[in-house]
């Protein structure tokens, strides 16, 4: 609740699961954050990891501007993270946050549970990646093409789901 803006925050419902996740393509446990306003406005956040092992900042980097928090308030619909149909171009002012990593860019990725042998290198292939199934303001900031021949998606720019090659 600290992080809702104080003139928003009455009668505001926030409810945080796990979601355990069986396809190979995401995380094997996803933590989601649920916001839900009195006027039927809500959102929602999925970080990429166990409730546990949520931090503050991670939380933060993931968490909704005030302005599309407002707009949640107000019954309205907000994209969050925004999504536009082209890669951003970050040397311009833009409303989705920076990513760490580049295209052609080599990383390891999370693939298993284990959090020190679930990982293996890849090459990003694509930045704010969006399956058409996925429901609407759904995206992952990175598309993957691991070394031994999968493609997956990043579901968060963290380093317990993307890190720099070891």
């Amino acid at each position: 609740m600290a992080v809702i803006p104080p003139n928003i925050q009455e009668d505001v419902f926030i409810s945080v699961q796990e979601i355990e996740c069986g396809d190979p393509n995401c995380s094997p446990i996803d933590t989601m954050v649920t916001i839900l306003f009195p006027s039927g406005g809500r959102g929602m956040i999925s970080l990429p990891l166990e409730a546990v092992d949520v931090t503050e900042e991670i939380l933060l980097s993931g968490f909704p501007t005030e302005d599309v928090l407002a707009a949640w308030e107000r019954g309205e619909e907000a994209e969050w993270p925004p999504i536009e149909d082209e890669e951003p171009d970050h040397d311009e002012d833009s409303n989705l946050p920076s990513l760490r990593f580049d295209l052609g860019q080599k990383v390891d990725c999370r693939v298993g549970p284990d959090p020190v042998t679930g990982w293996t290198s890849g090459t990003v292939t694509e930045l704010w990646y969006r399956e058409e199934s996925w429901p609407e303001g759904s995206f992952a900031p990175y598309k993957v093409q691991l070394d031994d021949g999968r493609a997956i998606f990043a579901p968060g720019d963290i380093d317990q789901v993307i890190r720099t090659r070891e």
